[in-house]
């Protein structure tokens, strides 16, 4: 049972490794085909502490987002999918 778990955690762990590299690879083709990126637009809040452990929330407007069109975020930028359901953004 005990080789059952790790066989099958070192098979996970190559899977998501095997998805990363598939990943990077379709974005390196994207970018090269200049359809790597999207704008999205989210709304931003902010959050005020007052006294008495209160907070006060005031919206901060709205700002577009370029977002990379991949499944993990790939250059310090977020997956576009996960942007497109948190368009809010807290400070």
């Amino acid at each position: 049972m005990n080789r059952f778990i790790k066989v099958g955690g070192l098979g996970l762990v190559v899977a998501v490794l095997a998805l990363y590299l598939g990943d990077a690879i379709v974005f390196a083709a994207r970018k090269r085909h200049g359809t790597a990126y999207r704008v999205i637009t989210v709304n931003q809040f902010l959050t005020t502490p007052l006294k008495g452990n209160k907070e006060e929330f005031d919206v901060a407007g709205s700002e577009s987002v370029t977002c990379s069109r991949t499944i993990f975020p790939q250059p310090g930028l977020p997956a576009c999918w996960w942007l497109e359901r948190h368009t809010a953004q807290w400070q």
